[in-house]
């Protein structure tokens, strides 16, 4: 009989926050460029907090690598938008257009300079996509054995733009295939140890998954259909709101969905499998609630700063200072402990949002997945390093490296 094994998430809220709060505050302090060392931090706790068989995840990145990678990054962008830039320039169209004196064909030029700057830079999107995952791979490791993922990115920017067009060409019909086929570019050049990951299945079996979407879909045409024919707009905001829900509910459905397949349809060197069972109602749930006590939480801590705030510049202003004049020193420190109370509930916020949202997702994925066939895993060997993984370089440049 197959062996199995299950995974496990043991990380705990408490830690995990206060851990958010000092590299947050160390982030602020230092004006950002701690955030590199920040995400490792978190990510070296959510690593050896995730285990399979008792064996926890070891992430071996370093900020330092994170912050090269990022300055060669912005070195290379910078680079690459002036060349686009002096095309632009050159062929007469500019981003920068005063508004107030511009004319209609000055705007519908920069409107133009703006989209094509845009598709200029979404290439390198889909670029800085492949190399994080790249990156985190590499410098992941389970049991002492390192992950590992082909250097593969242009080819993956190339049928990545073809799937997007293609997905927009047909209204999103073809969503399935896009990700089906994206992501099996990538499965199929990733490794551990020196076991090669495959991606089985088939693109058309997500269409299941996508049945939600549609019906969101379809209330939100019934919705225009009774506005316009039946003339009820109230009748007709409602099924709108009832669309749009359910849009949003069918989306995180469909992601859920080709999670579970496309990871129990992965096989590790031909004898190993995977199993998933990520729950749409716990993920939903999750975040709602998650978001109801933030909510909750962050009306209430306004109301009080902004009660004692407006007390305190009250008192400052009504003549208290000096020969009747406003006290412009309680002003002036009343405004810094306003500021650093505001600066504060941005991190707690963000602090509460790892714990209460992205922390518990994370930890009902992982306690979901089996490995199956776990047996051929000791016969996996060492496989040699991957230096050419460039830290997450143009994920952090463009701001698209935020995730964990």
């Amino acid at each position: 009989m197959s062996a199995q094994i299950h995974g496990r998430y043991h990380g705990q809220g408490q830690p995990l926050f206060w851990l958010y709060i000092k590299t947050a505050l160390l982030t602020m302090v230092t004006l950002g460029i701690f955030r590199f060392w920040a995400k490792t931090r978190i990510r070296k706790y959510i690593w050896s907090a995730t285990s399979a068989n008792e064996d926890s995840f070891e992430y071996t990145g370093t900020g330092l690598e994170k912050f090269l990678g990022f300055l060669v990054a912005i070195v290379i962008l910078a680079i690459y938008l002036g060349i686009v830039q002096m095309v632009l320039f050159f062929a007469g169209l500019n981003i920068f257009v005063d508004p107030e004196r511009a004319s209609s064909t000055e705007e519908l030029r920069q409107i133009a300079a703006f989209y094509i700057t845009f598709f200029a830079v979404f290439p390198l999107l889909l670029f800085a996509q492949y190399r994080a995952r790249r990156y985190k791979m590499a410098r992941t490791r389970w049991r002492g054995i390192r992950f590992g993922m082909e250097s593969a990115a242009w080819g993956y920017v190339w049928r990545a733009i073809g799937h997007y067009l293609v997905t927009i060409i047909t209204l999103g019909i073809m969503l399935p295939r896009q990700t089906f086929y994206l992501e099996k570019f990538m499965a199929d050049r990733s490794w551990y140890g020196d076991a090669r990951l495959e991606q089985d299945g088939k693109w058309t079996d997500l269409y299941a998954g996508m049945k939600h979407v549609f019906i969101g879909l379809a209330i939100l045409i019934l919705s225009g259909v009774i506005g316009v024919v039946l003339q009820s707009i109230a009748l007709a905001m409602i099924c709108g709101i009832v669309g749009y829900v359910w849009l949003i509910i069918g989306t995180v459905y469909y992601r859920v969905y080709a999670f579970n397949y496309l990871t129990g349809h992965k096989v590790l060197d031909d004898k190993i499998g995977f199993f998933s069972e990520a729950k749409t109602g716990t993920v939903v749930t999750t975040v709602v609630v998650g978001s109801l006590i933030i909510g909750a939480l962050s009306a209430i801590v306004l109301f009080v700063v902004g009660a004692v705030g407006a007390g305190a510049f009250a008192v400052a202003t009504s003549g208290a200072g000096f020969g009747g004049e406003p006290d412009m020193i309680g002003i002036f420190v009343t405004s810094i402990l306003i500021a650093v109370a505001y600066i504060g509930f941005l991190l707690g916020i963000g602090g509460l949002s790892l714990v209460l949202i992205t922390q518990p997702i994370i930890a009902h994925l992982v306690d979901g997945i089996q490995v199956h066939g776990a047996e051929h895993l000791d016969a996996i060997q060492q496989r040699s390093a991957d230096l050419g993984a460039d830290a997450e370089g143009f994920a952090d440049a463009l701001d698209i490296g935020g995730s964990i």
